[in-house]
């Protein structure tokens, strides 16, 4: 996948950072932070694109992925306080009470194009559920709401699953039933959240699939494209690559 974002590189103190965002919002994405149960939600772009920036973040050892879905369209489902959405190792040692001063410092970013490896994602995926079972198995997702933002700080493998859960979930999305009528779908959840001492309910965060409004103009991919008043075309085939 081609992302298109928006580099920041600036010190404070000793230390620099590198943070990265979408160039363009996930306008129609938004997550609730769980309490505890959270809410993201999202259409085939926006689920789409979450795939590809936790790919992105598997291999991005030493950036921050900060998803400002705030500034997208409200959610008219779910309860709870909308959020932000941060990604780092666990090595980079973020800590969630740092986050307001760098985000101050988010100004004039610079355009940076990535590509992601699906292959090699998988592959990731694959090990990270081969070793899942296993006793005293700890690559979970550790998590904090703190300053308007939900983090999410693992490995490389951990992200590389989650990855194919937004995957899965933007591709079988806009086949479940209802959808085209503006009904939300569960798709799945966050995997590997690490859990807080002491049982009680579990903390998740579900996944779930939503085309925007207006419904009438929702098509499954690969559907014909249907004007009104007339008969239905076949969406064009993009241009071959020279």
């Amino acid at each position: 996948m081609r992302l298109r974002l928006r580099e920041f590189r600036f010190r404070t103190g000793p230390h620099e950072h590198r943070v990265v965002q979408p160039w363009r919002p996930l306008r129609h994405t938004s997550l609730r932070a769980p309490d505890p149960i959270g809410w993201l939600l999202g259409d085939h772009d926006g689920l789409n694109r979450l795939a590809g920036l936790f790919s992105f973040a598997a291999y991005s050892r030493h950036t921050i992925v900060h998803l400002p879905l705030r500034d997208g369209v409200p959610p008219d489902e779910g309860v709870g306080d909308t959020v932000d959405l941060v990604l780092a190792h666990h090595t980079l040692g973020l800590r969630p009470s740092q986050w307001p001063e760098l985000r101050r410092r988010l100004r004039h970013g610079t355009p940076l194009t990535a590509r992601t490896d699906e292959a090699r994602t998988a592959r990731d995926a694959a090990a990270w559920r081969a070793r899942q079972g296993r006793a005293g198995f700890r690559d979970e997702l550790r998590h904090a709401t703190h300053a308007r933002t939900f983090f999410l700080l693992g490995s490389r493998d951990v992200f590389a699953e989650t990855a194919g859960w937004f995957a899965r979930a933007a591709g079988h999305g806009p086949y479940q039933k209802r959808v085209a009528e503006g009904r939300m779908t569960l798709m799945g959840e966050i995997p590997a959240l690490v859990q807080p001492p002491g049982g009680g309910h579990p903390l998740d965060v579900l996944i779930c699939f939503k085309p925007y409004p207006p419904y009438a103009h929702f098509r499954r991919p690969g559907e014909p494209l249907r004007r009104p008043g007339g008969p239905a075309t076949r969406p064009r085939r993009p241009a071959a690559a020279p």
